[in-house]
């Protein structure tokens, strides 16, 4: 019969019914491709492992062939396995999409003639080709299933099991070994339930049907929004599928299809952001802005950075200037006491020439506190009037373009420490460090014990 094109459009899946050693072949396993297609030199990855394997060869009905297809009696020659590996049960699909689970919540339907079902009863899950240990855990208030009733139910696996969304399965019962019940799985991996809350409004939209309403739940569940690679293992839609549903929403898709997110929640964040860098200029109003780091882990912990410039990008109260986020048109404006310091401070280094005092001792005569004196350091530095060679060894601009001058004059000729000091009148001290400097700024390159001037 006819394949569904959306089956064999979809993430490739093969439930293994059979695994054995082919002599002059080697590992093959067999089954039928539930969904998506597989080509000879492919790659996939086996559940619940997640280990990645190479197809050899494609057998369709017996034959040998280029590719299988959704619906197709599927045998795989697998490269990098022994079949004792291999059990029945497994799935095999396509690399990075799905994750296996140990729970999930569904939609169950009790049997007429089964007995009553009981919170906490064992049970063999069956799906697939997969037959395992589960338990039944029914949501409160109800703490028993009717015959013939139907309930969102959630499954706890005694072994984890690649699932995917919409998926049949059935239970038995232990003894006697008979099917009991039937359901279709909403949500691998369920999220925790508050204290009295009850899962149903929610399970309803996940098993509506409703692909956009299931989106819009699921975004606005993720304080961030969620990624592709996130929306597919969770809903089991194509990209193209997302694109469409997403489509009669308000969400919106960010870095070329790789995010989605809420704009509500979006504002929420820009205005926690601005609250944010607004706080930090009231109490720093020496420093230009808050770190992007530092208001990233506080209002976006765990975001992608292209969501994070997002966020400052679509904000039209705030600028990303460099590492910093300020307000747009704040400039950071100093009282007297900090120009005073700000003109002491400048004057030091200027007047040491490239026998530069420490910056302790600068700033401990530069009339005030430490806190401010270092912020009001930044400010020069930032400028360009100072420019910081080491992390404890700061020079006036001024002092630096003189020195880097008198070097370029021997363009092509080579230096040795001593002769760097000899020409620049300083010690070793300050010496080293400042060759290190002008080679990090490609004016000398370091060859064994000399420069060359570039």
């Amino acid at each position: 019969s006819a394949i569904p094109a959306k089956d064999a459009a979809g993430y490739f899946r093969l439930p293994v019914d059979r695994a054995f050693s082919m002599r002059g072949f080697g590992t093959v396993v067999t089954g039928t491709l539930a969904a998506g297609s597989v080509a000879r030199d492919g790659q996939v990855e086996l559940q619940p492992s997640g280990r990645l394997l190479r197809v050899r060869g494609v057998q369709v009905h017996g034959q040998p062939a280029e590719r299988a297809i959704a619906g197709q009696r599927t045998a795989l020659n697998l490269a990098d396995i022994e079949a004792s590996e291999l059990s029945r049960g497994m799935v095999l699909t396509e690399p990075g999409r799905f994750r296996p689970a140990r729970s999930f919540d569904c939609r169950l339907q009790l049997l007429p003639s089964a007995r009553p079902l009981r919170h906490g009863a064992p049970v063999h899950f069956h799906a697939g080709t997969a037959e395992v240990e589960a338990e039944v855990r029914l949501f409160p208030p109800a703490r028993m299933l009717r015959p013939g009733a139907e309930a969102f139910v959630r499954i706890l696996l005694r072994e984890e099991q690649m699932l995917w969304p919409r998926q049949r399965f059935i239970l038995r019962q232990f003894s006697p070994v008979i099917t009991i019940a039937g359901g279709e799985i909403l949500e691998a991996n369920g999220r925790r339930y508050r204290r009295g809350e009850s899962p149903d409004a929610r399970l309803s939209v996940l098993g509506s049907g409703d692909w956009s309403a299931v989106l819009k739940l699921l975004v606005r569940e993720a304080p961030l929004g969620l990624s592709l690679a996130d929306l597919i293992a969770r809903t089991g839609l194509t990209p193209q599928e997302l694109a469409i549903a997403s489509g009669s929403t308000k969400l919106r898709w960010l870095a070329d299809g790789e995010w989605l997110t809420d704009p509500d929640q979006m504002e929420a964040l820009r205005r926690k952001l601005l609250q944010a860098v607004s706080d930090f200029h009231s109490a720093q109003p020496l420093q230009p802005g808050l770190g992007k780091a530092d208001a990233k882990a506080a209002i976006a912990p765990g975001a992608p950075a292209f969501f994070f410039d997002e966020l400052i990008a679509t904000s039209p109260e705030l600028i990303a200037d460099g590492t910093v986020i300020r307000r747009r048109g704040r400039q950071v404006v100093l009282q007297q006491p900090e120009e005073d310091a700000s003109e002491r401070i400048e004057a030091a280094f200027r007047q040491a020439g490239l026998a530069v005092p420490t910056v302790p001792e600068v700033l401990g005569a530069s009339g005030i506190d430490a806190g401010r004196a270092r912020a009001v350091l930044q400010i020069l530095l930032r400028s360009g009037r100072l420019v910081r060679v080491t992390d404890t060894l700061i020079f006036h601009a001024a002092a630096i373009d003189r020195l880097k001058a008198t070097i370029e004059t021997r363009r092509g000729q080579s230096l040795d420490v001593a002769g760097f000091k000899e020409m620049s009148g300083i010690s070793r001290k300050y010496a080293i460090p400042l060759l290190e400097y002008f080679d990090r700024l490609k004016i000398t390159k370091r060859t064994g014990d000399r420069r060359i001037v570039i």
